[in-house]
């Protein structure tokens, strides 16, 4: 099930998160470009239906500066798990708290309330 508002605010967050992140792929690319530090991290994830994998991959990818380059379906109790390229984040717990707040609001979305 879509909840529509939560929809709307999801979508807005991620336009947000679009152009700041716009904003800062551009400033590295105009100035000396040492504001890069490109890294793989690896996410194991509390969605489980396809749409709330594929819309939390497709969200990271459309974000500048993340791109999901893998996916691990589940396997017996280990979840699906996402392998993100993430070109600004200072540490990989930065990153993946990012990740993080990212699907609470996606799973706020289909589920109302976010998983814990």
């Amino acid at each position: 099930m879509i909840y529509p508002i939560q929809a709307l605010i999801y979508t807005g967050w991620v336009a947000k998160e679009v152009f700041t992140g716009a904003l800062t792929v551009g400033a590295d690319a105009l100035t000396s470009g040492k504001g890069a530090t490109p890294m793989i991290v690896e996410y194991p994830l509390q969605c489980t239906t396809d749409f709330e994998i594929t819309a939390m991959a497709s969200s990271i990818t459309i974000t500048p500066g993340t791109i999901t380059v893998g996916i691990a379906p589940s396997t017996g109790p280990a979840p699906a798990t996402l392998f993100v390229h993430s070109m600004y984040g200072k540490t990989p717990e930065e990153v993946l708290e990012g990740l993080r707040d990212m699907e609470r609001r996606l799973l706020k979305v289909t589920r109302k309330e976010a998983a814990s």
